[in-house]
């Protein structure tokens, strides 16, 4: 029997079908809902591939709440949510706003609705470290722990705040209103997640991000400079107060981060928290220039780089301090920057078209013998 039935939006994007990956491979069942518009169906398979368990999949806009309605309907199973689903590119935050606010604020109200609805109670939310924005404005706020003043400096750490507060209030709500009644009360919770920069692949080299489009993260960026794709990175801003004039930031493996995520599920289940927030990071920061360097030398020669003017809501310094997680969650990041350099390569390198093509058939069956 599961130990639960998660529903998963944005299930086949990037961490979002590494989160489904480690809740199969513990014993949960999953059903997933994304519009596909920035990813592919064919995570469900790789996932499949690698763990020898299937998510149900459903094509669904997190903003069509009727159709999301029916999903709920479908699997009254489904016991708790873990959010993804969102339009997650900063620069493109602030050219098309009103699309963020619709997409990422709008459809996480529909998403609280029908949980609503259907008695589902527990959602853990991916937010993000840019809810802190620029913390060097703080003293004694590097690294950043969970209360550090909320300040964010673009569009889309905006999104995310509000999607907090949304959570915040109607959890609150539910548990203030079901108390009044007299009815059991503690089984509304929520977990927000504030994560700083995903990275890495599967090792087995046959699951990875795979952005529809042009990349807007450093470590895609690079593989397609090491792949010929892109002439050289962008690099915005040099003149940052670090050690080498680039921006510093947190850099957590995904397969990590995933495990962040199962244990915060566990965590609302056992505690009841209500509503509680979280850092998932490593804890260790890298500049742009010391990214660069590590990537080049998994790749095994430079790569190209031009600096150009800094980034409109780009700030100096975003590390986490996880201690809070560390603790709780009793989680921790096992896999270092290294790793992830190495995993993003064995990706990039052997599926330059990412999942429009077919894995390489050694890596196929190194993942038989392994489940054998």
């Amino acid at each position: 029997m599961a130990v639960g039935t998660v529903l998963v939006t944005g299930g086949t994007g990037y961490i979002g079908s590494f989160t489904t990956l480690a809740l199969l491979q513990n014993g949960y069942d999953v059903v997933i809902v994304d519009s596909l518009y920035n990813s592919s169906k064919v995570a469900v398979d790789r996932i499949e591939l690698i763990c020898g368990r299937r998510p149900a999949f459903y094509e669904v806009d997190i903003t069509d709440e009727p159709a999301l309605d029916a999903v709920f309907a479908k699997h009254p199973e489904i016991d708790s949510v873990i959010h993804f689903a969102a339009l997650k590119a900063v620069g493109e935050s602030g050219d098309i706003p009103l699309e963020y606010y619709r997409v990422n604020v709008g459809g996480s109200i529909s998403l609280l609705r029908c949980m609503e609805k259907h008695n589902v109670c527990n959602i853990v939310f991916s937010s993000s470290a840019t809810v802190y924005g620029d913390a060097t404005r703080v003293p004694n706020m590097i690294p950043i722990p969970e209360i550090c003043p909320i300040g964010p400096t673009n569009t889309y750490g905006r999104t995310k705040v509000m999607i907090e507060n949304v959570i915040t209030d109607h959890v609150e709500a539910q548990r203030r209103n079901n108390q009044k009644a007299g009815k059991p009360h503690d089984q509304w919770n929520g977990a927000l997640l504030r994560y700083f920069n995903p990275c890495g692949a599967h090792p087995s080299g046959i699951m990875g991000e795979d952005p529809q489009g042009i990349p807007f993260n450093l470590l895609p960026l690079l593989g397609k400079v090491a792949t010929g794709e892109r002439e050289k990175l962008l690099v915005f801003g040099d003149d940052y107060g670090s050690k080498d004039g680039t921006a510093i930031r947190d850099y957590i493996h995904v397969l990590d981060l995933a495990s962040g995520h199962l244990a915060a599920l566990k965590y609302l289940r056992e505690h009841k928290p209500g509503v509680k927030a979280w850092n998932l990071g490593s804890g260790r920061g890298s500049t742009v220039f010391e990214m660069i360097k590590a990537f080049s030398n998994v790749v095994g020669r430079d790569l190209a780089y031009q600096v150009v003017d800094r980034r409109l809501g780009d700030v100096l310094d975003l590390t986490a301090n996880p201690a809070l997680a560390n603790k709780e969650l009793e989680w921790k990041t096992q896999l270092t920057l290294e790793d992830a350099c190495a995993d993003f390569w064995r990706w990039v390198e052997n599926n330059p078209r990412g999942y429009r093509q077919d894995p390489p058939a050694e890596f196929l069956e190194a993942l038989k013998v392994k489940s054998a």
